[in-house]
């Protein structure tokens, strides 16, 4: 397995995109075992806490199953179907382009809320609360913020349980950026808190108007930065 050291330090994204290419291209195929975080951590020459974020990273996407011990194995193949939807990464992020974004993000999320508000599993729902303890934990510090919002509707999209309106999320994800101070840090905790326990009650409804809410405070905090 061809691994490369990161230039810099502690950029678990690098480590998920060249883990993501290998399961994606079949050379890490099915089923197959990850190296342990100890060896990963020395073949990228990062702390094992970046590696465990970059694993985290990869399991909210359900490319990777981590067991009991920590060891990861390759949960499944993107199929096909994958291939047929849009590339969004060459996108221009100017401002015509974000509002049609955020208007493609409410269609998705709001339908994958109440989806995942029946189907969602107890698996499901220990994910969502370690990405919420993890988010409380660390209110105000605008990295950790970005990673776990990601990761919390990552999971939310992946307790669907529908490959497609996962891998449909995943090609948004990451065109969106969201500007904040630590008091809309600490609303944003609190709204993704009441998307969860509507999802834990199995109420599709509520669901989906607490995601409504959550989609709304963003687009407000997006359109003033643009506007700035």
């Amino acid at each position: 397995m061809d691994l490369s050291r990161l230039a810099k330090k502690n950029h678990y994204e690098h480590i998920t995109e060249q883990l993501k290419a290998l399961i994606l291209n079949g050379e890490l195929p099915s089923g197959a075992k990850l190296p342990s975080t100890k060896e990963l951590s020395e073949r990228f020459d990062v702390g094992r806490s970046t590696t465990r974020e970059a694993l985290s990273a990869l399991k909210a996407m359900g490319l990777i199953e981590i067991r009991q011990g920590g060891n990861c194995t390759v949960r499944s193949i993107p199929s096909p179907a994958h291939s047929l939807l849009p590339d969004l990464s060459g996108l221009q992020t100017n401002k015509q382009t974000i509002l049609e974004l955020i208007e493609v993000r409410k269609s998705l999320e709001v339908s994958n809320a109440a989806i995942a508000a029946l189907k969602r599993d107890d698996h499901d729902l220990h994910s969502l609360e370690a990405i919420l303890a993890e988010m409380e934990q660390h209110v105000g510090a605008e990295e950790v913020g970005e990673r776990t919002d990601l990761l919390f509707h990552l999971t939310l999209a992946k307790a669907t349980h529908n490959s497609i309106l996962a891998h449909l999320f995943e090609s948004l994800s990451h065109q969106m950026e969201i500007y904040s101070n630590h008091s809309v840090s600490a609303q944003f905790f609190h709204e993704h808190r009441a998307i969860y326990e509507a999802i834990k009650s199995k109420d599709p409804e509520a669901a989906q108007s607490r995601m409504k809410e959550h989609l709304l405070h963003e687009k407000s905090i997006l359109l003033k930065y643009l506007a700035d």
